[in-house]
């Protein structure tokens, strides 16, 4: 197991510890439902570089994105970011991903952890244009600052003005008398806030730094349980749950992320299924009785028969529901549709609705 460059952090912070994607990652600190309400409401900080970063060098850096990657990276300009997925040949997903443009000739592909070798060598393998690629993993760490009070705590840490930075932009500048940091308008939550990236050796000093600015403002220091609740609510999809090998981007409803006006791998295969009709969607239920969905549980029709499978479920700390994503046939998919959970064999009631689970506050 490998440990962040923040491990005796979290170690001193009385962390609970548990092994994730290779890594020994914090789960929790304070309990996920005191951290989840944090973020929502405040602000709370994640460790989160067990992330894989990659950086895409070359003339034709665009041509090879284009290619490997669903989304259309020629509507990115300098200083944005996009969300994206890579296309296995077969109709599946390899990994979901963020495509920082640097400049015209230079890009950063963030990962995710459980994918970093198989996403290296599945790039490396279709690399047809002779683009420079290079790991950056094992030297940067990754701050997540998420919460509404994130542009008020931060501010005073650097000279870049926070509140000019969009959602899905970044900036490089200084950060807690650190050069060069990465400062990103995104995460992985809902509620707004940053991604910081720094090297390793910056990593424990902008973490003081941002717990010390935070303080008044309600900071929390966040584990890996809140950010799975944070971001089920929200309805976005985690890799090796809600979409993998087996999945297409557009049963997951990555459709706004398959862009069908360039070429890319699978665009011949996603559009053949587009046009024949989706045989089943990932959609989101709320449970109509007591009873937590959890992934793999089997879905069922009125009459009891399996019409699919859930992929992720948890109790919603934001509303208080049980809430839970999962793959039905199309016919089932309809907000309103009651389809029912089979818990420990018992058929619990349970309601498609409309995705995200939780509207944030502007």
């Amino acid at each position: 197991m490998k440990n962040t460059s923040l491990y005796d952090v979290h170690v001193r912070l009385g962390a609970k510890m548990v092994p994730f994607a290779g890594f020994n990652m914090p789960v929790s600190y304070t309990g996920i439902k005191a951290e989840h309400q944090a973020v929502r409401e405040a602000l709370g900080m994640f460790d989160v570089s067990h992330m894989g970063e990659f950086l895409v060098k070359g003339e034709q850096a665009l041509d090879f994105l284009q290619y490997v990657t669903s989304n259309d990276v020629a509507k990115l300009e300098d200083g944005k970011v996009q969300y994206s997925c890579l296309p296995n040949g077969e109709g599946g997903i390899v990994d979901d991903l963020l495509v920082y443009r640097m400049n015209a000739e230079k890009y950063l592909l963030v990962v995710n952890a459980s994918n970093m070798e198989k996403d290296w060598n599945w790039l490396q393998k279709q690399n047809k244009w002779g683009v420079q690629l290079e790991d950056l993993s094992d030297n940067l760490s990754l701050l997540a600052v998420q919460g509404p009070k994130a542009v008020e705590a931060l501010q005073a840490l650097t000279s870049v003005d926070l509140s000019t930075i969009s959602y899905y932009s970044f900036v490089v500048g200084d950060f807690a008398g650190v050069q060069d940091v990465i400062i990103s308008a995104t995460g992985y939550t809902g509620a707004g806030g940053f991604e910081l990236y720094v090297t390793n050796a910056d990593a424990a000093k902008v973490w003081e730094a941002v717990m010390q600015a935070g303080a008044a403002h309600g900071i929390l220091p966040c584990g890996l349980g809140c950010r799975d609740t944070l971001r089920l609510e929200m309805g976005y999809c985690l890799y090796g749950n809600d979409i993998n090998d087996t999945t297409s981007p557009l049963e997951a409803g990555l459709g706004w992320i398959t862009k069908f006006t360039k070429d890319f791998i699978d665009a011949d295969k996603l559009q053949a299924q587009k046009a024949a009709g989706l045989q089943k969607k990932l959609v989101g239920f709320e449970m109509q009785e007591r009873g937590i969905p959890r992934q793999h549980y089997s879905l069922h029709n009125e009459s009891g028969a399996n019409i699919g499978e859930v992929t992720s479920g948890s109790e919603s700390p934001s509303t208080g529901k049980l809430i839970g994503m999962g793959y039905v046939q199309t016919a089932y998919s309809k907000p309103g549709t009651t389809i029912w959970v089979d818990i420990r064999g018992k058929k619990i009631p349970a309601q498609v609705v409309k995705l995200p689970f939780y509207q944030p506050q502007a």
